[in-house]
């Protein structure tokens, strides 16, 4: 079956930074996407690994300030103030000279943004530590969004819904007409696969320009952010609830470590973790991520967490009595 008409060119402008780029287009135009690439050459070689995944709150925002700021403005619409405009700006320095001290020549930033105003501010003040030379792309991303609290939102009503989440547990509590955690969980695993299949076919820079010292920074909120390294690194419901909230305009930073892993370990010290809120055993699993390779799988780790099972307690008991 042929079509009525035929396509010469088409410009595509995804992930570009100010600039479109023209690609030809023939009967065979879908091969010149990566993941057909991938597909149709097995021998293809993968790109390499981003060096770092960052992960920033915004900046101090309206609502941190003063919640009554959302029963005024819708929480998408929410804006820095001006001391998280200058937290960003610094947030940003700080990247840039966590990266130059790599002593690469080639190293590029590749962002990730949640669609909320104070997060796109965010994005903006981070962006002034780059020439546009170092940005290599941005994509704006709905799953990265801030848990749904509602619509307009009551003042007392949130006081008095917060102090019942504390209650029932903060994973599994949904707000009236919005989230839970586990909600935000759950498009967060969809988030998480994109996010690896972008990785894989190295969808940050062109083919034959693709460096090792590509660094990825996600620009989200503060249990959003909690929630993906939950995702990640596969923590448990009990691990999630003690962590602690990143500050506003700070960052966490996965690293690959020797064996190409991302690890938590290989920018921040133990005792920084630890007051994140990791256990000695999610501290043992870091440091096991900072020398594996991608595809080996921690087997000496298996519960992630304290034991499922307490008759094997029960066993040792009866075997020293």
């Amino acid at each position: 079956m042929s079509l009525p008409f035929t396509v010469s060119k088409f410009k595509c402008c995804e992930d570009t930074i100010g600039r479109r780029q023209r690609l030809a287009v023939d009967d065979t135009s879908l091969f010149t996407f990566p993941e057909k690439n991938l597909i149709l050459n097995a021998t293809t070689v993968k790109p390499p690994r981003p060096r770092r995944i960052i992960l920033v709150r915004h900046g101090q925002s309206e609502g941190n300030v003063d919640e009554g700021a959302y029963t005024r403005v819708a929480d998408p619409k929410i804006r820095l103030t001006e001391k998280g405009q200058r937290e960003a700006e610094e947030c940003g320095r700080r990247i840039r000279e966590m990266i130059e001290n790599d002593g690469a020549d080639d190293w590029k930033v590749y962002f990730y943004v949640s669609p909320y105003l104070r997060t796109i501010e965010t994005l903006r003040g981070l962006g002034t530590a780059f020439p546009r030379s170092r940005i290599a792309g941005v994509r704006e991303e709905p799953r990265l969004r801030e848990q749904d609290f509602g619509n307009f939102q009551d003042q007392e009503q949130m006081k008095i819904q917060k102090a019942v989440r504390v209650r029932y547990g903060r994973f599994f509590y949904r707000f009236p007409n919005g989230e839970s955690a586990a909600d935000v969980y759950d498009r967060i695993t969809g988030f998480r696969e994109t996010l690896r299949t972008d990785i894989d076919i190295g969808r940050f820079q062109p083919p034959g320009e693709q460096s090792p010292n590509m660094n990825l920074v996600i620009v989200s909120h503060g249990l959003t952010l909690r929630v993906f390294l939950m995702r990640w690194y596969k923590w448990t419901v009990e691990q999630f609830e003690r962590l602690s909230n990143m500050q506003n305009g700070n960052m966490i930073v996965m690293q690959t470590g020797e064996g190409g892993r991302y690890s938590l370990l290989v920018h921040h010290t133990e005792q920084q973790m630890m007051d994140f809120g990791l256990t000695p055993e999610m501290l043992d699993d870091q440091k096991w991520q900072k020398t594996a390779k991608p595809g080996e799988l921690n087997y000496d780790f298996l519960t992630n967490g304290p034991s499922f099972f307490t008759h094997f307690d029960d066993e040792n008991n009866q075997r020293f009595n």
